[in-house]
């Protein structure tokens, strides 16, 4: 059973910066690509930052490419997702993923809420 448990969201201002940290377990995650997806009020969930296990390059969103950077301590069995220059509009839940390249299934934790203000 995949669990994800995401840390690390709050309110912050417009151009703060925020790290938000997913702590996955239940396997061995080399075969998955993390992520980070978000929601924002009124809208459908967005990747908007992920990562092989297995391998170092990441992809994002555009909205958040040079902002965000995502990266897995391997070590420590932890997913984190820096966000700087955070704008008013980055406000949603973010939420911690897992996507299996066996089966392709998709995992989420509970999410973090990150609100931003002006």
């Amino acid at each position: 059973q995949v669990h994800l448990v995401e840390s690390g969201g709050g309110l912050v201002r417009a151009g703060d910066s925020l790290r938000l940290a997913c702590a996955p377990s239940g396997r061995t995650f080399t075969n998955y690509i993390m992520g980070w997806s978000r929601q924002a009020p009124g809208k459908g969930r967005e990747w908007i930052a992920a990562i092989p296990w297995s391998d170092d390059n990441p992809y994002y969103e555009d909205s958040v490419k040079g902002r965000f950077f995502i990266s897995i301590d391997k070590a420590q069995n932890m997913v984190y997702l820096q966000m700087n220059s955070l704008k008013v509009e980055d406000t949603a839940l973010y939420t911690c993923g897992a996507r299996s390249l066996g089966t392709d299934s998709d995992y989420w934790g509970q999410g973090t809420q990150v609100t931003v203000s002006s």
